[in-house]
């Protein structure tokens, strides 16, 4: 029987080909002048919730996933509510070595050139790392790390030679300190943050800003996805991510290097700084 896996994904039966599909408002001419903004992850969570952000705020949306039907689920919300957004689909595996260059392409096919890039699409695996399935991590790592500097290489030129644009790489507060039993996950969002800040450093000047989105535990569906529904952490006060979304859109527009949300992270942000790493990453332990 096929193995059941854990890993939380932006959405989770896995479609080896990608596929576009255009919505009706988006081939309206005048809609192709708007602003546009292409997100990951966007069927649900936090990418969900920036796709309605986006709209609000006059943006088309080329909204990616890997699950198809959610995807349009989602996109049907959206519409619902925001008659007058373009929406462009595109299904695209980011966890498969090819999704980051399937997703380019079908982007470019379709002649669209986003003004914001949200790297939002991200996975989690819970448990003893002896224990968990190395090819779940492999997965994570890709889709976490791998995929987001190939979506951003391969879109970034454009940006630059407009000499405008905005990026948004969906970090976390994972990203500032070790996370027990959830060890790949945070390694590979400490990777994301780091990479989202020396990025930035390297387009100052260019006209395109990069922020980083740390958001604390958030009301998604990624701990039952990543296996850890019964934690703690996951029976906590969980952030609303609409509230994380508006925060990550006030402080990609107004060009800041990152955003803590919601605002009780910050403070132990600041504490964990002046901790023994050990003992940090005791207190992290996602039990």
């Amino acid at each position: 029987m096929p193995r059941k896996r854990k890993t939380s994904r932006s959405s989770s039966p896995r479609k080896r080909k990608g596929s576009t599909r255009r919505s009706r408002g988006a081939l309206n001419g005048a809609r192709r002048e708007r602003r546009s903004a292409l997100i990951t992850g966007a069927s649900s969570g936090i990418g969900l919730e920036l796709a309605r952000k986006f709209a609000a705020e006059g943006y088309d949306l080329i909204v990616t996933a890997d699950n198809g039907k959610k995807l349009r689920d989602a996109a049907r919300q959206i519409r619902t509510e925001h008659p007058d957004t373009g929406i462009t689909l595109v299904v695209a595996d980011l966890a498969e070595p090819d999704g980051a260059r399937a997703l380019h392409r079908q982007v470019k096919a379709a002649r669209l050139n986003p003004d914001v890039l949200v790297n939002n699409a991200g996975a989690g695996v819970w448990g003893d790392f002896p224990k968990t399935d190395l090819e779940d991590e492999l997965d994570i790592i890709q889709l976490n790390t791998a995929s987001v500097v190939a979506i951003t290489k391969l879109f970034v030129p454009a940006m630059i030679k407009r000499r405008s644009g905005k990026i948004l790489f969906t970090a976390s507060v994972a990203s500032l300190a070790p996370t027990p039993l959830l060890t790949v996950y945070g390694a590979t969002k400490a990777f994301v943050y780091s990479f989202s800040q020396a990025l930035g450093d390297e387009l100052d000047g260019t006209g395109v800003t990069v922020t980083a989105l740390l958001p604390g535990a958030t009301d998604t569906n990624f701990f039952k996805r990543a296996g850890a529904e019964h934690t703690q952490t996951a029976q906590g006060d969980l952030a609303d991510p609409e509230r994380v979304a508006h925060d990550a859109y006030d402080t990609l527009m107004k060009g800041h290097d990152h955003v803590i949300t919601p605002t009780s992270e910050r403070l132990m942000a600041v504490v964990s700084r002046f901790m023994p790493d050990r003992m940090v990453a005791h207190q992290n332990r996602i039990e």
